[in-house]
């Protein structure tokens, strides 16, 4: 009977113990749920991302719509009814008095079609003779020849039309040279006479424009070279620059009537803003500026006028002016400054008081551990700062004891800090 008790008892205690090895892992078990939803919340509430330290560069930079200006000279004549032929092409650069382009004669259409016609009864005439002996004749011929194969290999405009005067020359030379030597010399003559008066009217109607001054040609007339001119700004206003009936980013149109000479060495952007930075800035200051074609160039302001709550600036530009010349209003940044250094982001930024002063610092995360560094910051924008730590010289002047500066960590580049920053108590 007592073994029997002992046996029971020794069960007994073995399915307490038993249940309480069960109990206390429930417990371990709900005590790790509750620490997990814990600690998702904690993340969502203070997400622990965490940012490597680089050396950066941030920008305070704005987008603008802006108005080319530039020196600019309109070249018009009196038969721009005619149409024009361009003897320099758009972007050649041209002397002062220098022929950039003509007006087509009155009769121009069917004088070219009579000349045509003649020529061809000229060299039906010139293939009917025998006795072309004259060394001149083959000297015209090769030169002939050779004008006929640059023609079909150049691409410049202007070499295309020198060529073909010259050919026409050397042919009008070969057929009066073979009309001399021809026994039908007289009809071989009668021709090119003939050819010579067309010709001769054809110049004579034509009207031939000059550079009034050195620059290069253009022929993208808007009408705007007037409104926007260099020669006094202070005539800009918001309601100026709104009433240029233009797209941004259109090319001007090439015009039918006009050319114009331009400075290619410096242009002006105009522009309506009503930012901070544009309420700071001071005639002299240099920026940068990002044009359509992602080219940064530094940029001075030439003007400032301050109408209602907005402010006209106008930039100087001595880059990348050729390639505005085929605009009138472009899209384009203003970088008002740039920095650089070790670049982090705002959102890992924290601040504490220390006396009076609020200091900034960030929290290293390195092999599980956590370090709060203090920080000072150099530069700062939206998303961005690049910051620099704090001398020991600079931390007590800020009210730090010895003891507090001694042993304090740096941030170095490439280090891991947090975003959204908890120390780890």
């Amino acid at each position: 009977m007592g073994k029997k008790h002992n046996k029971n008892k020794k069960i007994n205690i073995k399915v307490l113990l038993k249940n309480r090895k069960l109990f206390l892992a429930y417990i371990l078990i709900v005590v790790a749920v509750i620490y997990c939803f814990y600690k998702v919340f904690v993340l969502i509430q203070n997400p622990t991302d965490t940012f490597t330290v680089e050396q950066g560069k941030i920008y305070q930079e704005e987008a603008n719509t802006g108005y080319i200006i530039r020196e600019e000279t309109v070249v018009k004549g009196s038969n721009y009814k005619n149409g024009m032929s361009q003897i320099k092409t758009e972007g050649e650069r041209v002397a002062k008095n220098e022929a950039i382009f003509r007006y087509y004669s009155n009769n121009e259409e069917n004088l070219v079609k009579k000349i045509a016609e003649l020529d061809e009864k000229i060299d039906e005439a010139m293939n009917g003779q025998t006795e072309l002996l004259s060394s001149d004749i083959k000297s015209l011929e090769k030169q002939i020849d050779e004008q006929i194969l640059l023609l079909r290999e150049v691409n410049s405009i202007q070499t295309i039309k020198e060529t073909k005067k010259e050919l026409n020359d050397n042919i009008t030379k070969k057929a009066k040279i073979a009309g001399e030597l021809s026994p039908s010399g007289s009809y071989l003559k009668k021709l090119i006479d003939e050819r010579s008066e067309y010709e001769n009217s054809l110049n004579e109607g034509a009207e031939y424009l000059t550079a009034p001054i050195s620059g290069v040609v253009s022929y993208k007339v808007d009408g705007y070279e007037e409104i926007l001119s260099p020669d006094n700004f202070s005539n800009l206003t918001k309601d100026t620059l709104k009433n240029i009936d233009t797209k941004t980013g259109q090319i001007v149109a090439d015009s039918k009537e006009s050319g114009k000479i331009i400075n290619n060495f410096e242009c002006y952007i105009a522009c309506v803003l009503n930012s901070e930075q544009a309420k700071d800035a001071e005639v002299g200051d240099i920026v940068e500026l990002r044009l359509p074609n992602n080219a940064e160039v530094s940029a001075t302001i030439e003007y400032i006028s301050n109408e209602d709550d907005d402010i006209i600036i106008v930039f100087k530009l001595t880059e990348q002016v050729q390639e505005l010349v085929s605009y009138r209003k472009i899209s384009f940044d203003i970088i008002w400054w740039s920095y650089s250094g070790k670049k982090v982001p705002n959102s890992a930024i924290g601040t504490e008081k220390k006396g009076d002063n609020e200091i900034s610092y960030v929290v290293r995360t390195r092999a599980g551990y956590q370090d709060k560094i203090l920080i000072k910051i150099k530069k700062q924008n939206d998303k961005y700062s690049i910051v620099e730590n704090y001398t020991n010289a600079e931390l007590q002047e800020l009210g730090y004891s010895a003891e507090e500066i001694y042993g304090r960590s740096t941030l170095t580049l490439y280090d891991e800090i947090l975003k959204n920053p908890t120390l780890n108590n």
